[in-house]
């Protein structure tokens, strides 16, 4: 006789529901991204490589206090003519507990009209956030944020 078409699935969610309670199916908890101070300083030398990053020129807006990590706004500013002779040509911005250390890396050029990007990002807990702008003539220019997080983001792990 034939078998209906639900009995193949009735079998699938019967062995499904065995293999949950036997705990043979990953289960997913909610745990701080694991990440280190020491991964946001080579993910900066990669950028950087040996060069001197200075502090000033480089203004960063993000809010001190954020309840939600999932979206943050972040606003880098550089003061620069952004003349053919003296211009910002990337602006990098970096985070010191994500997963990834290098939140993005945004170039500009002279025509860019003003050194300033606006972005959100994701932060996994409270951490530092660092701008480094790479000015025409070849030099680092840096400022740091510290941003409290109350809802981490990124932060999702296999067991």
């Amino acid at each position: 006789m034939h078998e209906p078409k639900n009995s193949s699935r009735r079998q699938f969610l019967s062995l499904a529901g065995s293999a949950a309670v036997m705990g043979v199916i990953p289960i997913v908890t909610v745990t701080p991204a694991e990440a280190t101070p020491a991964m946001l300083a080579s993910a900066i030398r990669n950028v950087v490589g040996t060069a001197t990053v200075q502090t000033g020129k480089i203004k960063i807006d993000v809010p001190p206090l954020v309840e939600n990590g999932n979206t943050v706004p972040l606003t880098v500013t550089v003061t620069s003519p952004m003349t053919e002779n003296d211009y910002v040509k990337s602006i990098h911005v970096f985070n010191e507990k994500n997963p990834q250390p290098n939140v993005g890396n945004f170039y500009l050029g002279p025509r860019s009209g003003r050194a300033q990007i606006s972005t959100r990002i994701r932060l996994a807990d409270t951490q530092k956030i660092v701008a480094i702008a790479r000015l025409s003539d070849g030099s680092f220019w840096s400022v740091s944020a510290d941003v409290v997080v109350t809802l981490a983001a990124c932060t999702e792990e296999v067991i």
